[in-house]
């Protein structure tokens, strides 16, 4: 699938979404626009299990007004899916034809099992864990699955969510104490059911707009020095502590609540408890959050049928990385070029002593390779200002915010100086030989870097020897390099302080007449 222009009608038990997405062999999967209306259908449903004319009207009403801004952004190619507040009416077959009838639009109901599996590909298309537990709590239930090494083992929905628990355990706009002790009973009976997750130790992937929030509710409060929450990281303390917080919260400090959306205030405490209580289960110490769920599980698992190449779920990043530095102005073959002399410049340092080999550290170096100096796309004289930003502060499918980091500091390396700039708002994120490991990698990439500023892949072998104080570096090139020359000259200072010991620079002509 070269080319594909669509949008998901995602109808939730509390939400109804309409997500609009772009995709390319090029750029990837892009997310061209994004409309809530908070539906509460699952409130809708009567004591006899039948969706409410008054329900059946906010649904219609609703994919009406989707349906216009679909015509505004000329897309044709749409899929509505239905999940728990619709496949829990008993009328629900009665509301789809009303639906066709009524819009145009055909919903496709999913069962259960369904919902679980999208939600499953969306995280692993989307995060480098290799294997987790994953929850995605919506209104009218929530999905737990399981996978290892990246294939999904098992699966199961729980005919609860957020909406149906504070209808169930909750009086009043808020819980109290009692209810919230009954509620996380109720909740720990039934993930019991579930032999599987019991004490397996692995991250808990959350998915979906409750753990959004309880994320950015924890980014607010921390002062996070960087945007975006996918990837985002929590202890199972932390989770504990934003507990604690919340309970103490009145109805109104919790609309008011940075981080929060106010349509949530009600039932963000029931999903932070489910969070925990299922944390407990697992034996995990770590709680993560996706961007992605069951919308863009549909839409992979759509592409992925036509394209199987489209995406690769066991190398998350690289793929992204690629696609990304060609978004910005970088070519396939510039990229494998880069990573290829990163490779061979850091093999030689380490033959020679210099550096201590380690094929993560390696890893790491091939990562910030992809996508070193991008931001000179936008300008050049502030280029390593520029591509900071630009991976630290946007979602990357596959890295996590510490690993983001790195390759920020890593691909935007320019000197010392900036370098620490940088560095400064993340002091306690790693100790000061990371630190300095990363520094020095900097430099290294940023002479690789010169090697090529021409852009014409003059440079096909590098050579290191130690002389007797210091070291002698042979280029070899396939024709005329006064532009690698000057530039690699320029930065010969940056590698050797990361090395520690002088060095020289010898460029030798290979098959290219002078005169």
């Amino acid at each position: 699938m070269n080319e594909l222009k669509t949008a998901i009608i995602d109808i939730g038990s509390n939400t109804i979404r309409l997500v609009l997405y772009q995709y390319d062999n090029e750029e990837g999967l892009r997310e061209l626009g994004n409309i809530k209306t908070v539906a509460r259908l699952r409130t809708y449903i009567l004591p006899s299990g039948e969706m409410s004319e008054e329900g059946i009207q906010v649904l219609s009403e609703t994919l009406f007004t989707f349906k216009a801004m679909l015509e505004d952004f000329e897309i044709t190619d749409v899929k509505a899916a239905a999940t728990a507040a619709i496949r829990q009416a008993t009328n629900r077959d009665q509301i789809i034809e009303e639906m066709k009838k009524r819009t145009g639009i055909q919903i496709e109901l999913l069962s259960e099992e369904e919902e679980a599996y999208f939600g499953y590909v969306a995280v692993a298309y989307s995060m480098g864990t290799k294997s987790a537990v994953t929850i995605d709590i919506g209104g009218g239930s929530t999905e737990i699955t399981l996978f290892e090494n990246k294939e999904i083992q098992q699966s199961h929905s729980f005919p609860f969510g957020t909406v149906s628990l504070k209808q169930r355990f909750v009086k009043g706009d808020i819980m109290n104490s009692s209810e919230k002790v009954e509620l996380i009973a109720f909740v720990k009976e039934q993930f019991q059911t579930l032999p599987w997750i019991q004490n397996v130790a692995l991250p808990v992937i959350a998915i979906g707009g409750s753990a959004r929030n309880i994320v950015q509710i924890h980014q607010q409060k921390h002062d996070y020095p960087i945007a975006s929450v996918h990837g985002y990281e929590m202890s199972k303390a932390d989770l504990d502590d934003l507990s604690s917080f919340l309970g103490q919260l009145s109805f109104q400090e919790l609309k008011q609540l940075d981080g929060l959306s106010s349509d949530r205030a009600d039932i963000i405490v029931p999903a932070l408890e489910v969070f925990r209580v299922l944390m407990e289960a697992v034996g995990s110490g770590t709680f993560q959050l996706t961007k992605r769920g069951l919308r863009e599980g549909l839409i992979f698992q759509r592409i992925l049928q036509t394209d199987a190449q489209a995406f690769d779920k066991y190398n998350v990043f690289e793929g992204n990385a690629r696609r990304l530095a060609r978004q910005y102005g970088r070519t396939e073959m510039e990229v494998d070029y880069l990573m290829n002399l990163a490779d061979q410049l850091y093999r030689e340092c380490c033959h020679l002593g210099y550096l201590q080999y380690n094929p993560e550290d390696l890893h790491l170096l091939s990562k910030a390779a992809k996508v070193f100096n991008i931001g000179e796309y936008i300008e050049l004289s502030s280029s390593s200002q520029h591509t900071f930003y630009l991976i630290a502060n946007q979602s990357i499918d596959g890295l996590n915010h510490l690993e983001r980091v790195k390759l920020a500091l890593l691909a935007s390396y320019k000197n010392k100086d900036y370098f620490e700039r940088f560095a400064a708002p993340f002091a306690i994120w790693m100790d000061r030989e990371e630190y300095r490991k990363l520094r020095d990698f900097g430099a290294l990439l940023k002479f690789v870097y010169a090697l090529n500023v021409s852009k014409r892949n003059v440079v096909h072998a590098i050579e290191m020897r130690t002389e007797e104080d210091y070291v002698q570096l042979d280029i070899y090139v396939k024709k005329n390099a006064a532009a690698e020359k000057y530039q690699a000259n320029r930065h010969r200072k940056h590698l050797e302080r990361a090395l520690k010991i002088p060095m020289r620079i010898n460029f030798i002509e290979e098959g290219w007449n002078n005169g």
